[in-house]
């Protein structure tokens, strides 16, 4: 399943336009870009992996938490 999440996820940075992806990625990186700003996160890697968990829920559904 991850892997299918990452190829979603390359395909809507590289193809917006014909990607199926895109409104989870655009609401993904509102969500990511408020965090980031908040000076709440404390490392740079937290802030990629929120981004990619947020990705993954807006496209699956589930709470990528619940592994």
């Amino acid at each position: 399943m991850n892997h299918d999440i990452g190829e979603r996820l390359v395909a809507a940075v590289k193809k917006p336009h014909e990607s199926e992806s895109v409104e989870s990625f655009a609401k993904a990186l509102e969500i990511t870009k408020a965090y980031a700003s908040s000076g709440a996160a404390t490392h740079f890697s937290a802030v990629a992996r929120l981004f990619y968990d947020l990705f993954e829920m807006f496209e699956t559904g589930r709470d990528p938490r619940q592994k």
